[in-house]
């Protein structure tokens, strides 16, 4: 599984550069809103620091919640908010046995795939691992959503991108192919996470941006472009999130 940035040296800073604790609210309260209330036993897949994970586990005290990340740094950061509750796992082979789980989320993990066979990979393991009735829960169209219509925007539009792995209509596919059937769907603000140019730049200059490397010419052209416009530190709108959720076949 191909990764864009280095979790494991990432996990300490990882929840201060991503909005932290009301993003993470905001997401658990969008995810829990597609998660039915008679579940008892939740799989978060690739959880990180388990910012999110903590939260499910703490509005549903009846519901027993194990996270999984492939990153020994995030899985540290996660088992330090739910002990005993994170496990080491790859999500494409996930160290469960059939049916274990009434409900299983990914948040913000497809769109880092590495091409179509991952996704449908980690779509398959997701489903296997729910029980007949259990309910899939995931994040979609992640770049999309940082696309909120600013001057930011209109700067970086002609950038080359990394073609959007976790697009709506890709996901559902492979959900349906797994025996999985489209039951609802959530939005939630990115609360944090909007940009200013000058976040921006330094995004650029971090790698964030996958199709721009640090230091190359066409990144710099970009980053100079970014420092032109006004407000350099004035966030733009927040994005804005969606999560789908999918049941599996009684």
């Amino acid at each position: 599984m191909t990764q864009v940035l280095d979790y494991d040296k990432e996990a300490d800073a990882y929840d201060a550069t991503r909005g932290g604790e009301p993003r993470a609210a905001a997401a658990a309260d969008a995810v829990l809103g597609l998660v039915p209330a008679a579940a008892r036993r939740l799989l978060d897949v690739a959880c990180g620091t388990g910012i999110v994970t903590r939260r499910l586990a703490a509005a549903r005290p009846a519901l027993r919640v194990t996270g999984a990340d492939l990153t020994y740094g995030m899985a540290r950061m996660a088992a330090g908010r739910l002990p005993g509750a994170i496990v080491l796992a790859d999500s494409r082979r996930l160290p469960f046995p059939d049916g274990t789980f009434d409900a299983v989320t990914s948040v913000w993990l497809l769109h880092l795939l590495d091409g179509p066979g991952e996704v449908r990979a980690v779509v398959a393991e997701c489903a296997r691992v729910l029980r007949p009735g259990g309910v899939y829960v995931t994040t979609v169209d992640k770049a999309a959503a940082h696309d909120v219509g600013s001057d930011i925007d209109a700067v970086l539009a002609p950038r080359p991108r990394r073609p959007a792995q976790d697009a709506t209509a890709t996901v559902t596919s492979y959900a349906v192919d797994s025996g999985l059937d489209s039951a609802g769907r959530a939005r939630f603000p990115g609360l944090g996470q909007g940009r200013s140019p000058r976040s921006t730049v330094a995004d650029l200059r971090r790698g964030w941006f996958t199709r721009l490397p640090p230091g190359d010419p066409l990144a710099e052209r970009f980053a100079a472009r970014l420092q032109a416009l006004p407000d350099q530190d004035r966030p733009r709108p927040d994005p804005v999130f969606t999560v789908l959720a999918f049941r599996k076949a009684d």
